[in-house]
């Protein structure tokens, strides 16, 4: 299967995901799954406000595509 799947993603200061909602499904279940699975296990560069790191919302395209 191959599909993009958009994602968002709240990113806490600390650069952890705490939640992860889906912005736009890829019409695959599995691929959707996946990748909610998968950003799980991410780290991300948390926002600032000037030097302090902040909680924020991303969007997080992830796009699965078979290789020829």
């Amino acid at each position: 299967e191959e599909g993009t799947v958009t994602l968002r993603v709240l990113v806490s200061a600390a650069g952890s995901p705490t939640r992860i909602e889906l912005a736009r499904s890829s019409g695959s279940r599995l691929l959707d799954a996946a990748a909610i699975e998968a950003v799980r296990g991410w780290r991300f560069q948390p926002a600032r406000r000037g030097s302090q790191a902040i909680e924020d919302w991303a969007l997080v395209p992830l796009r699965f595509r078979l290789d020829p």
